[in-house]
């Protein structure tokens, strides 16, 4: 699965909280200052051509899709950092986030909490 660049990412969760939209309606849902109409619609086809968007013929327009659940990136978007930045250690990752203070002793035993429910 190919990486999203910030633009289609935003783009991307507009369209996973929405699951069907047009652009103008993707446009509205952006925070000010809002993209272009052109912007965004350049950019959703892009995100069709990298297979992460599908349409349907509406009329004179297209109603726009997600094809990728947004889990599925996430866990590739997860792993991918796992792997590039803690040479595909989770504890290294997790070891890294304690350190600096990003993750409370609560949140930890959070974590903790759910790893052993899996096991």
């Amino acid at each position: 699965m190919k990486q999203l660049t910030k633009a289609e990412e935003d783009i991307m969760q507009i369209l996973w909280q929405l699951k069907k939209a047009h652009v103008k309606l993707i446009v509205e849902k952006f925070p000010e200052p809002k993209p272009a109409y052109n912007t965004v619609s350049t950019i959703v086809r892009i995100l069709e051509n990298k297979g992460f968007v599908g349409y349907e013929k509406e009329g004179k327009g297209h109603v726009y899709f997600p094809l990728i659940q947004q889990q599925d990136y996430s866990n590739q978007s997860i792993n991918k950092l796992v792997d590039n930045y803690f040479e595909g250690s989770f504890k290294s990752m997790v070891s890294f986030f304690v350190k600096k203070n990003d993750i409370s002793l609560k949140e930890l035993e959070s974590v903790l909490k759910e790893i052993n429910k899996k096991e």
